[in-house]
């Protein structure tokens, strides 16, 4: 099962309205626990490494992504959302310029950032068109799963 698998199963859980889900498989437990303020996740993988089982643990909680600060004038906007989980960069390499920036346009497809996920880097697309409002994530900063990345203005 990889990432995106993990990421899918998560979101349909979430959206389920399930309040626990567990899945068993011959190298992998998955534990899918929901509340009403947030959902928390944790697999276990195994691997055979020469004769000796290792085990590899990631717990994963989901922030609560609605604030309340200035909920009038951010209603209008619309969040680009991190897809999945790993640190978040805002270059595609450390001596490139930003993906974006405040002020700038963006279209369906445009690149917005990359996020890094056990040592691959994902390039995140912009699944909307309008101009960047405000950052809400710092450069290499690690992210969660469905974290709110970007506001953007849709008109």
């Amino acid at each position: 099962m990889d990432i995106k698998e993990i990421q899918n199963l998560i979101k349909f859980v979430a959206k389920s309205g399930a309040s626990e889900v567990k899945l068993e498989m011959e190298d992998l437990k998955i534990t899918i626990k929901t509340g009403s303020e947030k959902t928390e996740t944790t697999y276990v993988q195994a691997a055979q490494m020469g004769g000796m089982q290792q085990a590899a643990a990631a717990p994963v909680t989901q922030a609560p992504v609605a604030q309340a600060e200035a909920k009038n004038e951010e209603e209008r906007f619309i969040t680009v959302k991190s897809p999945i989980i790993g640190t978040f960069y805002r270059k595609p390499s450390p001596d490139k310029s930003n993906f974006v920036e405040v002020g700038t346009e963006i279209s369906e497809g445009d690149t917005v950032c990359v996020i890094e996920a056990m040592k691959l880097f994902n390039e995140i697309e912009s699944e909307i068109s309008g101009k960047i409002v405000k950052v809400l994530v710092d450069d290499s900063s690690p992210v969660e799963f469905d974290q709110p990345l970007f506001l953007v203005d849709p008109s």
